[in-house]
């Protein structure tokens, strides 16, 4: 059974994204100075310099060139793309790993900056801002009751680091103001989301994208594990859009043996660039599952195609997104970029994964994925198209097939629970976070001291937030009939609830024990 067209576009918007266009590509940038003058750059220039000094009328050159350059990339492939400098800065940021902040997670609760959590020894947590806290005031600016973007919001609780910011904070637990005074400190944008043991010696690590962090996150996690007894590890990269492939590559180094390929570059010239593993691996015995969906992309895959192609694990779920091609960032003096693609990558059999696409249509390029559904590949593996000439064979002679993503081994439908897909997507979208938070603002006391045995006891033992989660649908203009399975609404309400109240961890620690994946993997 298909979820109903009318709900595709909350099902892969969120989700699509921003990782597969943005992830992936090579982290050496290269100075737009070294571009090389030619008739056409000549001409370009001489264009806008009439513009500015002969139009009739004032107009701004600078979103002429923004437009010429959109029109440019966008005859190319669907991902040599122009990055503007407010979202260049917050991809950097993203992918660097960390910022300079005050340390909080919060969200806008009827035009006021509501404290979900400030982050575990943050600066914020040291001052004593606590979850519930509205912050009213920074410095002098006002920040409720004004709409203001994003953008302006962040500036004022961001900085330089060691730099202070005055916060004037209302307790609604104490119904009375505060003034905290917050030093900003770096605060870090994890990669790896949890890693915690599923059993007595199988290890689970999930990451949310490669950024600059990730392969050192990954390996503290990993021998963390290790020590609990983990001899077999799940890599988790459903949704995960891809990053720095050099950060993939590292990982896959800790689980391949010496000089096996994990991945090879070749160029427009024909050079090829091969890299191999070394001897230096933590985990090069133990088994090894890769979890992979239709949203991961690029730096995933390479992880996944080496781990497949050497015959070293299993690859389980769906069919990768499908996405081959080396970005490098080019920066501009006023802080935009482009990434443009300088080569194509290809796992250690020889296969490229990337997808077909046609120059200049980008939209049908990221339709793929709704086209998976409808088709019906999401469902059943013999739905998965696979082109014949495209066939390679590993060194154990296991086929496996290039031209458009990664085919598991162990092929996982989208929701093994029939018809319950547009409930699990709204399980996992953003409102069920906004309801947990109203929930908890209304009386933190009820949870207050409460260990994590315990509260599952309780959510376990209770339907009030299922009731008042159906009453909130219905208020925010959406059908309580989504709820169609009340098991895996309160599975995911309660994992909320754990998520605000105890943290990531505790958020995986509930959703995985009825996870498709994890299950096809532990039976």
């Amino acid at each position: 059974m298909k979820p109903n067209p009318k709900y595709l576009p909350m099902l892969f918007g969120a989700t699509l994204a921003l990782g597969i266009i943005v992830g992936g590509w090579l982290s050496t940038p290269i100075d737009s100075k070294l571009l090389v003058n030619n008739s056409s750059k000549v001409k370009l220039n001489k264009l806008i310099d009439f513009i500015n000094n002969e139009y009739v009328d004032n107009v701004n050159a600078d979103s002429i060139v923004n437009l010429t350059v959109d029109k440019i990339l966008g005859q190319l492939d669907p991902h040599s793309v122009y990055v503007p400098p407010t979202e260049q800065a917050e991809v950097a940021e993203s992918m660097r790993g960390d910022f300079v902040g005050i340390g909080v997670s919060f969200y806008m609760y009827k035009d006021s900056v509501a404290i979900i959590k400030p982050v575990a020894n943050g600066p914020s947590a040291k001052a004593g801002i606590k979850a519930g806290d509205r912050i009213l005031y920074a410095d002098q600016t006002k920040l409720y009751g004004r709409k203001l973007p994003s953008d302006s919001l962040f500036s004022k609780l961001k900085g330089e680091k060691g730099s202070e910011v005055k916060l004037v904070v209302y307790r609604k637990s104490e119904n009375r103001k505060l003034t905290l005074k917050v030093k900003r400190d770096v605060i870090p944008l994890n990669s790896v989301d949890a890693s915690l043991m599923l059993t007595k010696n199988t290890a689970y690590i999930k990451i949310n994208r490669f950024a600059d962090t990730t392969y050192e996150e990954f390996h503290k996690a990993l021998l963390k594990l290790k020590k609990q007894g983990a001899t077999a590890i799940v890599i988790d990269l459903r949704d995960n859009g891809g990053g720095y492939m050099e950060e993939a590559i590292a990982i896959a180094d800790e689980l391949l043996r010496d000089k096996q390929l994990i991945v090879f570059t070749k160029n427009k010239k024909g050079s090829t660039q091969k890299t191999f593993a070394t001897a230096k691996g933590d985990f090069q015995n133990g088994k090894v599952f890769v979890l992979i969906n239709e949203n991961s992309a690029s730096a995933s895959e390479i992880l996944a195609g080496a781990i497949q192609d050497n015959d070293r694990g299993t690859i389980v779920g769906r069919r990768s997104f499908g996405k081959g091609l080396v970005q490098r960032e080019m920066n501009f003096e006023d802080g935009s970029a482009v990434r443009l693609t300088v080569a194509r990558y290809y796992t250690p059999t020889g296969r490229s994964i990337q997808k077909p696409y046609i120059k200049g249509d980008a939209e049908a390029y990221f339709k793929d994925s709704e086209d998976r559904l409808t088709s019906g590949e999401l469902y059943e593996k013999d739905s998965i198209k696979v082109v014949d000439s495209l066939k390679f064979k590993t060194p154990k002679g296991k086929i496996v097939y290039g031209g458009g993503g990664i085919v598991p081994d162990v092929f996982i439908p989208l929701q093994l629970e029939q018809g319950n897909e547009n409930t699990l997507y709204l399980m996992q979208s953003g409102l069920v976070g906004n309801f947990v938070f109203e929930q908890l603002d209304q009386d933190r006391t009820v949870f207050k001291g409460i260990n994590f045995d315990a509260f599952l006891t309780k959510m376990n033992n209770t339907e009030l937030y299922y009731k008042n989660f159906k009453t909130f649908l219905t208020k925010n203009g959406l059908d309580p009939k989504l709820l169609n399975n009340k098991e895996i609404v309160k599975r995911y309400l309660t994992a909320e609830f754990a998520r605000q109240l105890f943290g990531e961890q505790a958020y995986y620690e509930i959703v995985l024990k009825e996870d498709a994946m994890i299950k096809g993997i532990l039976k």
